[in-house]
């Protein structure tokens, strides 16, 4: 009997030094978050936000990836690669998880199989900017000074098959205009060009324009969905000039590799929830163009596939042909 109880007290002792063993590598670990788009970008900006504010509620430090490319594709390729313990999260708006797998044929990633939905944590609105050297103040005045030029234009986008993209298409068809979209790899780029005045207009989202529309370089002129933004009051939506089909606003998620334990993933969700919900960070994302407001994993999950259900349709509509 001794020496059952002995052997029973070690293995309880291992069990425990396991245990501690295993806390201690969580917390000395390091979360690294996927940005598919280069730094200086609006999602770059959204992601150090989080990271330094995330460091603390994990206890260990959280550093953002960024792997540019393809409109996310690359980094949705790293997410599917990388170990599924809890170390390594996508963080990405519509583009990569909804749209990219409806516009390319094989994108290297399945959202659905590849993929867990950790948390979601805003929504935002795509907008058109006028670049600063554009002498129009408004869309329609610059609708109308394209008609005068001869009907055609080149718009910037952040991503060649995104949303900004068919937005393009959808302003020609109505206006009757030969709009050229132009892809960057990235709005980091895009912005580039439009503050040197080497593209006249483009679009993106409102967190990629806000801050040279605010100084005055540039000049948001429309935001998509049905309500004005908070953070631009004063600039019309699409449903107010009378351009439909884009009333479905994006969202901002994180996302983990399929088959991430369900401990992990909690812990940084609840981790995620503290940190938008703190007033600092709230201000900061909302002075961005967000919309602040914390969404479950499962709620992400809902969103994400009612979403890409409604642009599969717009694409569809539009003749594009996946890649």
């Amino acid at each position: 009997m001794m020496r059952s109880f002995s052997l029973s007290r070690r293995v309880a002792v291992l069990a425990a030094l396991a245990l501690g063993t295993g806390l201690a590598q969580a917390q000395s670990a390091t979360t690294r978050i996927l940005v598919g788009f280069p730094p200086g970008g609006g999602t770059d900006a959204i992601a150090r936000i989080l990271a330094e504010k995330l460091q603390p509620e994990l206890g260990h430090p959280v550093v953002v990836d960024n792997k540019p490319g393809a409109g996310g594709q690359l980094a949705g390729q790293a997410l599917k690669a990388a170990p599924a313990d809890g170390a390594t999260v996508f963080l990405s708006h519509d583009h990569s998880v909804s749209i990219l797998p409806l516009t390319m044929k094989n994108p290297g990633f399945d959202p659905s199989k590849d993929f867990v939905p950790v948390a979601g944590f805003a929504t935002f609105v795509n907008a058109v900017a006028l670049s600063g050297g554009t002498p129009a103040r408004d869309l329609k005045a610059w609708i109308d000074s394209v008609k005068a030029a001869g009907g055609k234009s080149t718009v910037g986008i952040p991503a060649p098959a995104s949303t900004p993209q068919f937005a393009v298409q959808v302003i020609g068809k109505q206006f009757g205009l030969d709009l050229v979209a132009a892809p960057y790899r990235g709005s980091a780029p895009m912005m580039s060009d439009m503050l040197g005045n080497q593209i006249p207009a483009g679009v993106g989202s409102v967190p990629d324009f806000i801050e040279n529309h605010k100084s005055g370089k540039l000049r948001v002129v429309a935001v998509m969905g049905t309500q004005r933004q908070s953070a631009l009051p004063d600039v019309p939506t699409f449903t107010e000039l009378g351009i439909k089909g884009f009333e479905d606003v994006p969202y901002y998620g994180i996302f983990a590799p399929a088959g991430t334990p369900q401990a992990a993933i909690d812990r940084l969700a609840a981790g995620v929830q503290k940190v938008i919900a703190m007033p600092e960070v709230r201000e900061k994302l909302a002075a961005m163009g967000l919309t602040v407001g914390y969404m479950s994993g499962a709620e992400l999950g809902k969103r994400e596939t009612a979403y890409r259900s409604v642009w599969a349709r717009i694409i569809k509509d539009s003749g594009f042909q996946p890649q």
